[in-house]
């Protein structure tokens, strides 16, 4: 079975004066729930969801057992992601001053595991802010529905081949209660860009389409 098909390997932890707050994003890339542990643990989230090199996420996917001298140790990594080349990434979720040696030593066994299967070991720490915000935002817009009509998202993609301001790109293309979830379900599935972390979207922010040169 596929770790993406299969429930967490434990229950995560709610508990009263808990300074985590578990719960569920829901994944448009998985059409389904993917639970996690805290709100820090729940921002990789939305960066994974809307990277198209990744086709699935599973959260506490498995245990893994190793020994540390006499002592047999286990831990459950945050994040299996399966990539659309085949291959697949564990992701850890902690703040980098929050690290103490036992989580540490779990890092270091779980990259030494992923290394030995030809699989990719990131850590991920606290996000940039501005960006999170955005991305947060964008989020909002991440089910299908939110791109349509079809041919309004056309249109959007039309427009922003030269670069311009949300609002007035918006206002060209049609009643802007109705343009701008289009416009924002664009932004999150890459097919428009903007600058994401150089401060937070506003009417005034530029738009452009994907692929444009003056991106770069």
């Amino acid at each position: 079975m596929p770790f993406e098909a299969m429930d967490p390997v434990r229950k995560f932890s709610r508990y009263k004066g808990s300074h985590g707050f578990a719960g569920w994003y829901y994944s448009s890339t998985m059409r389904d729930h993917v639970g996690y542990e805290s709100w820090l643990e729940r921002d990789p989230l939305i960066p994974l969801d809307r990277d198209p090199d990744v086709v699935a996420i599973a959260s506490q996917p498995f245990w893994l057992y190793w020994r540390d001298g006499t002592r047999r140790r286990r831990y459950a990594p945050d994040y299996f992601v399966r990539l659309s080349d085949g291959g697949a990434r564990i992701i850890d979720v902690r703040a980098a001053d929050e690290l103490d040696e036992a989580t540490e030593e779990a890092f270091d066994a779980t990259g030494h595991a992923c290394r030995a299967v030809g699989w990719e070991f990131e850590w991920a720490g606290r996000p940039e802010p501005l960006f999170m915000a955005n991305a947060r935002w964008l989020s909002r817009y991440r089910r299908a529905h939110c791109g349509r009509p079809v041919p309004v998202a056309a249109r959007l993609v039309e427009v922003f081949r030269e670069p311009m301001r949300l609002w007035d790109g918006a206002g060209l293309v049609g009643e802007r209660l109705q343009v701008l979830p289009a416009l924002f379900h664009l932004l999150w599935s890459g097919a428009l860009k903007a600058d994401l972390v150089g401060g937070l979207m506003e009417t005034d922010s530029l738009v452009w389409t994907e692929g444009n040169t003056w991106a770069a």
